[in-house]
């Protein structure tokens, strides 16, 4: 289906080349599948992927600079994981998203949070069924402030009994985050590990 309903003969195979000639080299197609009727590639999704890494130590990296947040001095990888499991589960996440239209809904099931170290490399994989705008960056800049020593592991339950985004840390600047999955019932899905 196109649209307005109107059907679309396309070749999948030529389109995926096109799509890549056109989004590379930073942007990658590596399947392009037709869609059943009424399927909406975000109210069909039933969750989302994200990683954020981060670079931590004494000497940023040059080559690293665009896709990580540099952080002098280590992070408590194991606090940071303490954190967050505060805040896995099905949670009101009003203190860590940017409301975009006032009154809509703020819960949602955060089903993965953790830190990974691989080197001098610290990812954040965050895995939910849906996020509210900045929520990804926000608890990547919250956990941060624990892998600092600036705020313990359970203040996470007081930055969410909160309801408030000044009680969150700040939000993490976009460079670092990436969407590496979307899931759907579909099969569509897209296995990815942050610490590869």
């Amino acid at each position: 289906m196109g649209v307005s309903g109107v059907t679309v003969d396309v070749d999948v195979v030529e389109l995926r080349a096109a799509l890549n000639k056109m989004c590379g080299p930073h942007i990658a197609v590596s399947a392009v599948t037709r869609a059943a009727a009424g399927w909406h590639a975000r109210f069909s999704a039933r969750s989302r992927t994200y990683s954020y890494a981060v670079l931590d130590g004494d000497t940023p990296d040059p080559w690293l600079s665009s896709t990580c947040l540099y952080h002098p001095g280590r992070l408590d990888v194991d606090a940071m994981n303490e954190g967050a499991g505060h805040l896995v589960g099905a949670r009101d996440f009003r203190s860590l998203g940017r409301l975009v239209e006032p009154g809509a809904p703020t819960e949602r099931t955060l089903y993965e949070l953790r830190w990974a170290r691989k080197g001098s490399i610290v990812r954040l994989r965050v895995r939910a069924n849906a996020f509210i705008q900045q929520m990804a960056r926000s608890l990547a800049g919250t956990l941060i402030t624990v892998g600092e020593g600036k705020r313990s592991p359970e203040d996470m339950i007081d930055v969410l009994a909160a309801g408030d985004r000044a009680a969150a840390g700040p939000v993490a600047p976009a460079h670092g985050l990436c969407l590496v999955a979307v899931e759907y019932d579909e099969g569509w899905s897209s296995p990815f590990d942050p610490a590869e």
